[in-house]
């Protein structure tokens, strides 16, 4: 049985629910990631953020993009626009498990913790990487055709 801690991410880069939406951009734009979890100052994961989340906060009236205003006027707190509870797995979860349910419920990531701490994060890239290495494995095994 493959469990979630063989593919995760480790160590995430992570936000705090008063960050801005402005960090959250640049962090994802800066790492070349789609999720952010924000996690309380006691550790605890209380969201996630998603670049769809950050597209589409950029796009409504929370943000008030105006040249004449300052970087305070524009403040978006991650609180405001992160998706929240947020559902978290362990560590040591069974793959197909959590790929059905990250399926089932449309969900692009979720948390991985080890008694309660964050530990790292499970998405849907992690699961294409898996997808690829096993074509990959399937096409050298294939015997070539002889003609």
């Amino acid at each position: 049985m493959l469990s979630v801690a063989e593919i995760m991410t480790p160590q995430p880069y992570t936000l705090g629910p008063d960050d801005s939406l402005l960090d959250a951009a640049s962090l994802m734009r800066e790492h070349h990631i789609r999720h952010v979890p924000i996690v309380a100052n006691d550790g605890n994961v209380i969201g996630v953020v998603s670049h769809r989340d950050v597209l589409a906060a950029s796009d409504s009236r929370l943000v008030h993009q105006d040249l004449q205003s300052s970087a305070k006027e524009n403040y978006v707190a991650l609180s405001a626009v992160m998706t929240s509870p947020v559902q978290t797995v362990t560590e040591d979860a069974e793959l197909r498990a959590v790929a059905g349910y990250l399926r089932k419920q449309r969900l692009g990531c979720m948390p991985v913790t080890r008694d309660g701490a964050l530990v790292g994060i499970i998405s849907d890239s992690d699961f294409l990487e898996v997808a690829i290495a096993l074509m990959e494995q399937l096409e050298m095994a294939e015997p070539e055709e002889e003609f």
